[in-house]
């Protein structure tokens, strides 16, 4: 059984990478954040990033750095499918995949400007925010010491494969099937 866990920026394009495995290759999609919206939903709390951010911290910090993405892989795992996790965001839960095996991470990137204008588009929940806030929402999830919070540049570091999304669709598929050829699936 294959993981490709999908890590990457602010809408980059990790989603359109997701539906491409699913949608032609037959992956199953474990996420992130349906995972943390289940919890937000049952305690009430808002449906936007803020809450995302500190309940995924306060998880990690009580559970450790990668456990949501450990109930994700349990869950992946008793599928026996080859399964994609969707929004890696710490090192540590990079580490814990990857030595479970049959793990291979992808990061997608894109210009800001780009990102910003198709979070703009995508309208999700954590979506309707400011260019300003957009990047102060990045720049918080991109780097610390801390194991428990988000290091989004240290995933993108840990990648066996990175994606620059800045053209179109058509060329984000191609990259993705000459690493999906690498990894020999």
């Amino acid at each position: 059984m294959l993981i490709i866990g999908i890590t990457g920026t602010l809408g980059a394009g990790k989603g359109t990478v997701v539906e491409y495995l699913v949608s032609e290759k037959g992956f199953h999609h474990y996420s992130v954040r349906a995972y943390l919206l289940e919890f937000i939903r049952k305690s009430g709390m808002p449906e936007n990033r803020d809450s995302m951010f500190r309940l995924a911290n306060e998880l990690r910090s009580r559970y450790g750095p990668s456990y949501v993405t450990d109930q994700l892989y349990l869950q992946a795992r008793a599928a026996e499918h080859r399964c994609i996790i969707e929004s890696i965001r710490t090192p540590g839960e990079v580490i814990s995949l990857r030595e479970k095996g049959n793990f291979c991470l992808f990061a997608v990137d894109a210009l800001p400007e780009t990102r910003y204008r198709r979070i703009q588009l995508r309208q999700s929940e954590t979506d309707g925010i400011s260019y300003e806030t957009f990047l102060e929402n990045e720049q918080r999830e991109m780097g610390t010491t801390d194991p428990n919070i988000q290091n989004i540049t240290e995933c993108i570091r840990l990648a066996d494969f990175v994606f620059y999304n800045d053209e179109e669709k058509e060329d984000l598929f191609r990259e993705v099937e000459k690493a999906l050829r690498q990894i020999s699936l």
